[in-house]
């Protein structure tokens, strides 16, 4: 895998060089903005290499899809099988990007399953966000509607039918395949979101073309899932959080979270059991990344929408 430090960036030279499927126009933002959002997100600050392929555009693409939408799923929760345990990345994502819309007046659903239910209800709770479901299966998550389907760190099936982790190792026996709810979306013509930060979850088959060239140690455990749109970035929460950024932006005020509502969170899902997917311990830190790292990233989105 690429190492920290090292990054292989592609840029696309338009919306439609991107591969995955047709878009309706993107939505603009006001200059920098979303070049700002990626030097934040998506500067391959963890050495993993999927965030390069990251573009301003990808943040333009994708919001017409949350602005359009008014009944909205969003699926988290990856569990770590060594730990016995869900990760801390994805939930707060979920909550915050679902709050924003739900402050925009959209219905939102938080889908995950059984075994990360307490820590991504006890993170949304913590904030007040929205309701959280666990399901045993893809087929109950769009029974009762929804116009557009988001993933934010949640495992995606690699070509071989497998379910990998960062560290390549088959987690499939505990994975409830919750992915499979994009074929159907996409059949129906539902869109589908996807939010990811190693390549091996839902929606980052939107890039499978290209990784070989980025990752190419890790190309065969990455998902093959497809999205209508996807945004690979540093820390999958993170890239939730410019999403509600950007979403402030387009209507003159902020739909994001505080500093203490990040550190709520992150205290709700640890005492729920969850843990820091790459370290493997029950602190407050997101993919290694400890407390105050994190918290100068929320400050700097914060800092894209002024008041």
């Amino acid at each position: 895998m690429t190492t920290r430090g090292e990054e292989r960036r592609v840029v696309f030279r338009s919306v439609d060089d991107a591969p995955g499927s047709t878009l309706e126009s993107p939505a603009a933002l006001p200059g920098g903005v979303a070049e700002a959002l990626v030097s934040l997100v998506a500067s391959n600050r963890a050495g993993r290499g999927l965030s390069s392929l990251c573009a301003p555009s990808f943040f333009e693409r994708a919001l017409p899809l949350l602005e359009r939408a008014r009944d909205v799923v969003i699926v988290t929760g990856f569990f770590i099988p060594a730990c016995i345990a869900p990760e801390t990345d994805g939930p707060g994502g979920s909550v915050v990007l679902g709050r924003a819309l739900e402050r925009l007046g959209k219905k939102v659903r938080i889908v995950t399953d059984v075994l990360c239910f307490d820590a991504v209800s006890a993170c949304s709770s913590s904030v007040g966000g929205p309701s959280v479901l666990s399901v045993s299966s893809s087929g109950a998550m769009l029974t009762d509607g929804g116009d557009l389907l988001v993933f934010i760190e949640r495992v995606g099936r690699a070509s071989d039918g497998r379910y990998y982790n960062m560290r390549r190792e088959d987690i499939t026996r505990w994975v409830v395949p919750l992915d499979d709810t994009a074929l159907t979306a996409l059949a129906r013509g539902i869109p589908v979101l996807g939010v990811g930060d190693g390549g091996n979850e839902a929606g980052m088959g939107y890039f499978r073309e290209l990784f070989p060239s980025v990752l190419p140690d890790f190309a065969e455990c990455c998902s093959v899932v497809p999205s209508t749109c996807a945004l690979p970035v540093d820390v999958s929460s993170w890239g939730a959080y410019a999403l509600a950024a950007a979403l402030s932006v387009r209507n003159g005020r902020w739909l994001g979270h505080t500093d203490d509502e990040e550190i709520a969170m992150l205290r709700a899902m640890c005492d729920a059991g969850a843990v820091d997917g790459v370290t493997r311990r029950r602190d407050l830190s997101v993919d290694q990344f400890p407390r105050d790292e994190i918290l100068g990233v929320v400050r700097g989105i914060r800092s894209v929408c002024p008041d």
